[in-house]
Parts: C-alpha cells; sequence; structure tokens
C-alpha cells in the first residue's frame, strides 16, 4: 500500500472520507464521492445534460475539463491532486460514502440485494470476495465486463460504466470473473411488438427435400436442446435463447419441426422457471435472427 500524506485545507478541516478515497486510489481503485442515496453528485450547470462536449457516450472513464465532480462513474478517478482539489473536497464534505468504478480497476461487482439473490449466487456462481451490504451482499469477482441491472431478480452486475459503493474489507479470496457471470449480460433481441401467445405452428418446409437422412438425428438434436436447457444453472434466460436458436439454425427450414418437439422445448424451459409468455419470445427471436 502506498504510503499516504495527509492533505489539509488551510483551516486544518479534513473530510472524513478522504483518507479511505486516497487509499483506494493509491491501490489503483477509481473513486468518487456518492451522496444521500447513495448517488452521485449531479452534473454541473456548465455539463448538464452533456452540453459540455465531454464524454457524451460515457465509453471512457473519466471526466471533461469541468474541475468538478462531474458524469457520474466516468469522474472516478486515481489522481490525488483531483481528489483532494477544492471543488471535490466541497463534494467530499457533503458525501455520505465513497463510491468506485469497478471496471476501472479491472474488477466485477455482482449485486445481491436479498436473501433469495444470495440463496440462488450459492448454487449459480463460484464462491468470491464477499463483502456485506444492508441488505444483501456484493461478490466481487477479478476482471471487468459489461454492466446490466436486474439480470435476475434483485440481482445487478456493475462492472464497466457504472459505480458501486465501497463497503470495506470482506471475506473469501477474490475468484476470477466467470463465464456464468459473464452470461448474465447477455441480451435477447427484442420481442416482436406482436409475439405470438400460443405454441408456435411447425415451420412449413421452404423446399427440396428433408437434409436429414433420418429422424433419428432430428430427434437426437431436441434431446440434447432438452438437456442442455435442464442443465443450465445460470444465465437460463440466455441459455433458453442460444438453444432455440441452434435447434431453428439446424432444423428450423426444412419443415421437420413439429408441435410435439417445440413443446418439448418450452415444457423443459419452463420446468427452469422460464414463463410461457418468455418461452414465446425467445422462439419469436430466434426465428427473425434467422430470417424465417
Amino acid at each position: 500500500m502506498t504510503q499516504l500524506t495527509p492533505v489539509r485545507r488551510a483551516s486544518g478541516h479534513r473530510p472524513p472520507l478522504l483518507d479511505t478515497a486516497l487509499t483506494l486510489a493509491a491501490d489503483g481503485v477509481p473513486v468518487l464521492p456518492l451522496r444521500a442515496g447513495k448517488l452521485p453528485f449531479a452534473n454541473c450547470a456548465t455539463c448538464a445534460g452533456n452540453v459540455c462536449g465531454g464524454r457524451p457516450n460515457m465509453k471512457t472513464p473519466g471526466p471533461c475539463h469541468c474541475p468538478r465532480v462531474c458524469h457520474a462513474w466516468a469522474a472516478a478517478t486515481t489522481d490525488p491532486a483531483v481528489i483532494t482539489s477544492p471543488p471535490w473536497l466541497a463534494a467530499w464534505d457533503r458525501a455520505v460514502c465513497v463510491g468506485y468504478h469497478p471496471g476501472g480497476a479491472g474488477l466485477t461487482v455482482v449485486d445481491l440485494d436479498d436473501a433469495d439473490a444470495i440463496a440462488w449466487a450459492r448454487t449459480a456462481l463460484p464462491a468470491t470476495l464477499t463483502l456485506e451490504t444492508t441488505r444483501g451482499q456484493h461478490w466481487i469477482y477479478r476482471g471487468a465486463m459489461t454492466s446490466r441491472n436486474a439480470v435476475r431478480p434483485r440481482v445487478d452486475v456493475k462492472s464497466r460504466m457504472a459505480y458501486a459503493r465501497w463497503l470495506g474489507n470482506g471475506t473469501g479470496a477474490m475468484a476470477p470473473l466467470p463465464d456464468a457471470v459473464r452470461a448474465l449480460a447477455v441480451k435477447e433481441p427484442p420481442a416482436p411488438r406482436r409475439a405470438p401467445q400460443g405454441l408456435p405452428a411447425p415451420l412449413r418446409a421452404h423446399g427440396g427435400d428433408c437434409p436429414h437422412r433420418t429422424l433419428t438425428y432430428l430427434e437426437r438434436g431436441i434431446s440434447m436442446a432438452v438437456q442442455r436447457i435442464t442443465e443450465a444453472s445460470s444465465a437460463v434466460h440466455a441459455t433458453v435463447y442460444r438453444t432455440f436458436l441452434a435447434v431453428l439454425s439446424t432444423h428450423g427450414r426444412c419443415g421437420c419441426l413439429s408441435e410435439n418437439h417445440v413443446a418439448r422445448l418450452f415444457t423443459a424451459a419452463q420446468a427452469k422457471g422460464e414463463s410461457p409468455r418468455h418461452c414465446t419470445d425467445a422462439w419469436a427471436n430466434a426465428l427473425t435472427a434467422l430470417g424465417l
């Protein structure tokens, strides 16, 4: 840990959160002050609505040339000169906690907001550094990824282009970011405006003979797809969609898929907690993606 030299105002006043912020910054963790409600400070009048032109798309961390604490997570910094500048000291005076940019530190936070979310994580995700929150836990992994909120009920993923509250020391050793967490950020294509409500009808042949020499090939494909869905231990939404996509890409153009085949896939998905509407939407999305 880098030895920190105390930075004080002329009056001798030192914001109580400043030492924590400087310690984290010295360890390479970009920090920012958070106000009441664990929220970042609002942009100043010059930067309101990103009219300043600085980081308008928030694609890279760091504020514009404004010296204030603007642009939320993008303001997070490891520069002690910025952290202890007069505008930032004024913000630290009003701050209620220290925030940080996980992605900027090469970290990912899985925010588990209640007991059910924690119970799910214990069966679906590898153990890692764990910190207690007011209502749940933060599981922190080594590695950065795309952030996404509400990946499951009461579960958020915070990494790039996001901020989290610093909670102090936790328990356990930090594990590498697993694929099970990365899969949580995978988004399906948007559902069509008029997604079918019932079981999709079997696809009609698009001309020509069926390329499958025997129906055994199709049966094996459906059985493997059902098994893949049944064995999914995490990212069920993404697994169902990708499985539907794989089935349709192989069997969707020859006209061999029957209502029975589709029903078996839907039944497997619903046994994993998917709703009938989600199954229908995922099937329609896969059809759209393949141009069927």
